[in-house]
């Protein structure tokens, strides 16, 4: 047993059952040919010892002096590549040449805000597995039509093509999260860019999610629709209708009346 506690105010749930580990680095498919890997929030590296028997240089990142200091201790071969600080703060994209893989248990309270950044640093990310809620892999890998479709999965399936590869019971956690969890892959797809502006399609989006319950006719009232629209019929669908394609239409849509 490891001598470092987790702490609830990192959202640690430090795993233990090492055959899920295993499965974890396994996922790891070697997705737009990346030979660098970063583990995001190793804790006492119960899956970063698997990720180091795979044929990548292995990168990690943790917010925590305990764990920090653990793994110069025991993980010798990570000499150099241990990044103390926060993934959120840092410009971790700087730190690396070329492209690298994400992987991690992340933690719960942050996992979307991590979704989030990887985005912004997509070209250099061709793969992501890991552990975050079941709920929310739910609601990422969900398809339009469905209540759990949302903001997050809408951006992450323009960019990537997501799995769901298993889901993890509370017990095999210290301590046990009072959900369950699930490992997700995210592989890179093959659209560069969105045939639209991509500034205004998060815009219509985000705002499209924030009242789900109405039409878009009225839920997209903040960001000022021409007239011209008033009799498109994509206008009185709900937000949780449309795909990722649906949306760069309409975003070119509204963007043709504007000009």
């Amino acid at each position: 047993m490891s001598s470092v506690r987790p702490k609830k105010h990192l959202g640690q749930h430090f795993l233990k059952d090492l055959n899920i580990a295993k499965q974890i680095a396994d996922g790891l498919t070697g997705h737009g040919g990346y030979d660098k890997v970063l583990e995001i929030g190793p804790g006492t590296g119960v899956l970063t010892q698997f990720i180091l028997k795979n044929e990548v240089e292995t990168s990690v990142i943790e917010i925590d002096r305990d764990s920090v200091a653990y793994l110069k201790q025991h993980y010798p071969q990570l000499q150099g590549r241990i990044i103390e600080g926060d993934f959120l703060k840092m410009k971790i994209e700087e730190r690396f040449l070329g492209q690298f893989a994400v992987i991690g248990n992340f933690p719960y309270n942050i996992s979307s805000q991590i979704f989030f950044k990887v985005l912004d640093i997509k070209e250099q990310v061709p793969e992501v597995v890991c552990m975050i809620q079941k709920e929310v892999a739910d609601r990422l890998i969900s398809p339009p039509g469905n209540k759990a479709y949302g903001i997050l999965s809408v951006f992450l399936q323009a960019y990537y093509d997501l799995e769901y590869l298993f889901t993890v019971p509370p017990n095999v956690f210290n301590p046990p999260p009072k959900v369950n969890s699930a490992v997700i892959r995210l592989k890179r797809n093959k659209r560069e860019t969105l045939d639209c502006d991509e500034v205004l399609f998060r815009r219509v989006v985000k705002a499209g999610f924030q009242m789900r319950r109405k039409t878009l006719r009225n839920a997209l009232k903040p960001i000022n629709l021409p007239e011209e629209l008033s009799g498109e019929k994509v206008l009185d669908l709900r937000a949780e209708t449309l795909s990722v394609d649906d949306y760069v239409a309409l975003t070119n849509l509204i963007s043709s009346c504007q000009k």
